[in-house]
């Protein structure tokens, strides 16, 4: 059985990302996990009257919550850090917390946001470069068996209903899971996350609706350290599963 570990700093992100492809990890009777690094504080509040922070935070957590059941999700840590200003906080603390879980859970895969963070959000790179760094350091601790393949998603989709458009991709694509089976989980998923029906729907319009016919049939990623070594990218080596 193999163990996924997934790392995001905000609620929503999981479903965005790899929504399918957790969900897809499910069905195959693996294991997966999610650290959610904040609890998306600073968010928009949707149709919800939320007059502060802390009752946002509850509040999408309880949408993370539901998410993640719809997505199979195994294991969910919260750690709770402020949202829209990870490039404020200790940054040796945050990896050291990354780092304590992936060697606790011992998981076979870790994925993460690519140093673009998809959308430039500075929460979003500095999860990269955390998540980055708690891996390289917790194979220190762990037997060369053990060491967890490092993966970054991409979202290359994102902006395409979009006025606007993000940065260029800092990494190319070199594989994709097939999630047409589990578009449905992946659409469910996003739903959950009602507070944020305006990212939800200038990305993936008409979903927050029950239309799912806007998501597409793969998600993307690229393997960036495998055995203990950065991996050498080549953007024209590209495979699906």
């Amino acid at each position: 059985m193999k163990k996924v570990m997934v790392v995001f700093p905000h609620p929503d992100d999981e479903s965005f990302a790899c929504g399918g492809t957790l969900a897809k990890c499910k069905e195959a009777n693996q294991m997966t996990c999610l650290i959610c690094v904040t609890s998306g504080c600073g968010g928009r509040t949707g149709p919800y009257s939320i007059d502060c922070r802390e009752k946002l935070a509850r509040h999408r957590e309880q949408e993370l919550g539901k998410a993640a059941e719809v997505l199979g999700i195994s294991r969910l840590d919260l750690f709770r850090y402020p949202d829209g200003s990870l490039a404020e906080a200790d940054f040796d603390e945050l990896v050291g917390r990354i780092r304590e879980a992936i060697t606790d859970w011992q998981p076979d895969v870790v994925v993460t946001f690519p140093p673009d963070g998809v959308t430039g959000h500075p929460d979003h790179i500095v999860t990269c470069k955390a998540t980055t760094r708690a891996v390289e350091l917790a194979e220190l601790e762990m037997s060369t068996d053990d060491y967890p393949d490092l993966y970054y998603v991409s979202i290359p989709h994102y902006y395409d209903h979009c006025p606007d458009k993000g940065p260029n991709p800092a990494v190319p694509i070199t594989g994709k899971v097939d999630i047409t089976r589990f578009r449905l989980q992946k659409g469910e998923a996003l739903r959950a996350h009602q507070s944020q029906v305006y990212s939800v729907n200038r990305a993936y319009p008409g979903v927050i609706e029950g239309d799912f016919g806007v998501i597409g049939c793969y998600e993307y990623y690229t393997l960036v350290r495998s055995k203990g070594k950065p991996v050498e990218l080549n953007p024209r080596r590209t495979g699906s599963r």
